[in-house]
C-alpha cells in the first residue's frame, strides 16, 4: 500500500539524573529519585523487614524478566568485562556512568526500561515495574501502617534508581535488625558516607532509548484493569501447588503449554495444567459468577515471578479479562499487597497483541470531562469512582470513561488492590498521544481500510468444528489500483494459527517482518463483525461444552446445520451421537440455543 504517511518514531528518549545510586548501607535502603522531576520525599522504618525486603526482590525479578528468545552472544560479553575492568577503579559513580555510556554506544538495545516509579501518597507508597519483553507488570502497594514514619512526607510521582548492586543488597536485611527506608532527591537521613561513594560528587545520568510498543503496552495494561472481568479467589497453598508442579514437570515441546480456568458457579474455581490436564482444585470461596465458563491463559510460566512474596499472602484475587487475555492476580497480605498483570504475549507476538488492542477502547479524542477529573483526582491523589463523581458532580459512568481515557494517556492508574484512582503521571512532561494510538505504521493503514466504503468484501468464514474458523476477503486499495486477497485461520481462543495474503511483503518475507496492513483489516472487520453478532440469524455454528467429574471430562459437542441438530456425547472414551431434522431453520435454532443453555445450567462450561 503506497499511502503517503508521516513517519512516526520509534522510540522515545529519556534522560534520568539521580544524584546517587540508589544502595543499602548500614542497614538503611536509599532510594534516590529523578532530579528533573516533582520532589518526592519519605522516611520511616520498616516493621516487617522480611516481606518489604521479598516485596522489592519480587519487583526487580519482574522488571529484569525477559522471556523472548536471545541467541548468545560472547562476543558482547567479553566487550563489557573489558569496559568493566578499565572502570573498576574509578568510584562508585563513575562506574555507573561509565557502563550506561558504554550500552549507550555498544547495546542501546540492552536497556529499554524505565527505573521503577514510585508514587508516595497520602495513604502509602505504590511501586510500579514493567518488564522490557511486555509481558508482565507489577505493582507493590505499601501501607502507612506498613512504616514508623519519620521527618517530612512529600506526595507526588517519580522515577527511582534501581539497579543490580541495589538488589544484591537489599538481599542483606535481616528481621534482627531494624531496617529503614527512604526516598528523595537528596538522602533524607542515615547519609552514606562510603569509601567509594565519597570521591564521586557527580551526577548519575541514564540517556535511555525507550520503544514506543514497550510505553503503549504499559499504559493498555493499565487500562485493561479497569475492564469488566471475571473474578475468583484462590488460598497461597493453591497457587504454590501449580508452581511447584510447574517446577517439578519441564514444558513439552511442541505440546500446549497454557493454563485453564474452570469456572462453575457456586463451586471452587480449577487450575488445569495442560498438556496433562493436572487438577489443581481451589480450596477458597466458591466461584460467585451467573455462568459456566472456561478461560485459557498464555505466559503461567510467569508467575513463578510470585513465589518470594508468596509466604506473605493471606489471600489471593484473580481478575480475567478472557481466552488469551491479560490476567490480574492481587495478593494482599498485612499493610502490604502485590498485583501481578500477566499480558500472555510477548512483544514479538504480533496476533495476541493485536487481540489485546481489539479489547481496549479507541477513544482519543479529548473530554472536557478528562481535564476535571484529572484535576479533582490530583488534589488529593487518591479518590475512588464514588467521590470522584460527587466532587465534579459528574456521573459515574462520564467519570469512568475519563478515568479510562486518563488511564491511556499515562496520567491515572487504578489500584485494583484498593479499589480506588491514583493521580500517577507516567513522566514529566504529557506524552504525545499521536505516537501511541497505533503500534506501528500498518496498524495505522490498517484502520483506515475498515474506515473506507467496500474496501474489505464480505467476509467468507469457514467454520471447522474444534479446530477453529477460517476467514478470507478481497481488500481493495485504490492507491495500489488492485485487490488483495487475505486469509486468516483463528483457534477457538482467538489466537491466529495459519496467515497468509498475495501483498509483496508476505509474498517475499512472509511473516517474519509482522503482519501486513491488509491481515490486521481482516482481523478487526472479523473483531467488529463478531461483536455485532445476531444469534437470531446463525445457521451454522458448533459448541463444544465439557464438565468434569473429578479426573475424568465429559464432553457434548452440538451443532446446527440448516434445519439439522447433531449432539454428539463424549463420556469414558465412549461416544454416542443424535440427530435432529425441523420443518425450519428457525425451529432448529431455536432448539439449538436452547439445548446449551439447558447444559449450561447443568454445569456444563463452554470451551
Amino acid at each position: 500500500m503506497s499511502t503517503e504517511t508521516n513517519p512516526v518514531p520509534a522510540t522515545e528518549s529519556f534522560t534520568l539524573r539521580y544524584q546517587q545510586p540508589s544502595d543499602f548501607h548500614q542497614d538503611a535502603v536509599e532510594l534516590f529519585t529523578h532530579l528533573e522531576r516533582d520532589a518526592v520525599q519519605f522516611a520511616g522504618k520498616v516493621k516487617q523487614p522480611i516481606a518489604f525486603r521479598e516485596g522489592l526482590a519480587t519487583l526487580f525479578a519482574v522488571v529484569s524478566s525477559d522471556y523472548r528468545y536471545v541467541p548468545k552472544d560472547r562476543a558482547a560479553y567479553t566487550a563489557f568485562m573489558q569496559m568493566r575492568r578499565s572502570s573498576q577503579n574509578q568510584g562508585l559513580a563513575k562506574a555507573y556512568r561509565a557502563y550506561f555510556d558504554w550500552l549507550l554506544r555498544n547495546d542501546p538495545q540492552a536497556w529499554l526500561i524505565l527505573d521503577p516509579i514510585i508514587s508516595v501518597h497520602p495513604d502509602g507508597l505504590l511501586l510500579e515495574v514493567f518488564s522490557k519483553d511486555e509481558g508482565c507488570y507489577a505493582a507493590l502497594a505499601l501501607d502507612n501502617a506498613f512504616f514508623e514514619t519519620q521527618g517530612q512526607t512529600q506526595f507526588g510521582t517519580t522515577h527511582i534508581d534501581f539497579s543490580q548492586e541495589l538488589a544484591q543488597g537489599i538481599e542483606q536485611i535481616r528481621s534482627f535488625r531494624d531496617t529503614h527506608f527512604t526516598v528523595g532527591k537528596d538522602a533524607v537521613n542515615f547519609k552514606t558516607e562510603t569509601a567509594p561513594a565519597l570521591p564521586d560528587t557527580e551526577v548519575i545520568e541514564k540517556r535511555i532509548q525507550v520503544p514506543h510498543t514497550w510505553i503503549r503496552g504499559l499504559l493498555q495494561v493499565q487500562s485493561a484493569s479497569q475492564l469488566p472481568s471475571d473474578t475468583f479467589f484462590l488460598k497461597p497453598i493453591d497457587l504454590y501447588n501449580a508452581l511447584r508442579h510447574l517446577r517439578l514437570h519441564a514444558d513439552i515441546k511442541g505440546k500446549k503449554r497454557g493454563l485453564r480456568i474452570e469456572l462453575v458457579p457456586n463451586q471452587p474455581p480449577r487450575l488445569v495444567l495442560e498438556p496433562k490436564d493436572v487438577v489443581i482444585e481451589g480450596s477458597a470461596e466458591p466461584y460467585q459468577g451467573k455462568q459456566a465458563k472456561v478461560i485459557r491463559l498464555w505466559g503461567r510460566r510467569r508467575l513463578s515471578l510470585l513465589k518470594r512474596f508468596l509466604p506473605f499472602a493471606e489471600t489471593i484475587e484473580v481478575q480475567v479479562l478472557g481466552n488469551g487475555m491479560p490476567s490480574f492476580w492481587i495478593l494482599s497480605g498485612a499493610g502490604m499487597s502485590l498485583t501481578l498483570a500477566v499480558t500472555g504475549f510477548t512483544a514479538s507476538n504480533w496476533s495476541q497483541a493485536l487481540n489485546f488492542d481489539l479489547l481496549l477502547p479507541r477513544r482519543t479524542e479529548t473530554l472536557k470531562e478528562l481535564k476535571t477529573v484529572v484535576a479533582a483526582l490530583q488534589k488529593t491523589y487518591v479518590a475512588t469512582l464514588e467521590d470522584l463523581a460527587a466532587d465534579t458532580q459528574l456521573s459515574e459512568q462520564v467519570c469512568r470513561t475519563a478515568l479510562q481515557q486518563a488511564s491511556q494517556q499515562g496520567l491515572v492508574i487504578y489500584d485494583l488492590a484498593h479499589d480506588v484512582y491514583r493521580y500517577r503521571p507516567l513522566t514529566q512532561e504529557p506524552l504525545d498521544m499521536a505516537h501511541f494510538q497505533f503500534r506501528h505504521s500498518a496498524e495505522k493503514l490498517a484502520y483506515d481500510l475498515v474506515a473506507r466504503q467496500k474496501a474489505i468484501r464480505p467476509l467468507q468464514l469457514n467454520v471447522i468444528p474444534l479446530e477453529g474458523t477460517e476467514i478470507a476477503a478481497d481488500i481493495t486499495v485504490k492507491e495500489d489500483k488492485r485487490d488483495y486477497l487475505a486469509k486468516l485461520k483463528l483457534t477457538e481462543e482467538g489466537q491466529i494459527s495459519k496467515a497468509s495474503c498475495s501483498c509483496h511483503q508476505i509474498m517475499t518475507h512472509g511473516l517474519s517482518q509482522g503482519a501486513c496492513s491488509h491481515l490486521i483489516a481482516l482481523r478487526i472487520t472479523y473483531a467488529q463483525q463478531q461483536a455485532n453478532r445476531n444469534l437470531s440469524i446463525i445457521t451454522h455454528e458448533t459448541r463444544l461444552l465439557t464438565r468434569r467429574h473429578k479426573q475424568q471430562q465429559e464432553q457434548i459437542q452440538v451443532t446446527l446445520n440448516q434445519k439439522r441438530l447433531l449432539i454428539s456425547r463424549e463420556l469414558n472414551q465412549q461416544n454416542k451421537q443424535q440427530q435432529f431434522a425441523f420443518n425450519s431453520v428457525q425451529e432448529a435454532r431455536h432448539a439449538y440455543l436452547g439445548k446449551i443453555a439447558q447444559l449450561e445450567l447443568s454445569g456444563f462450561i463452554e470451551g
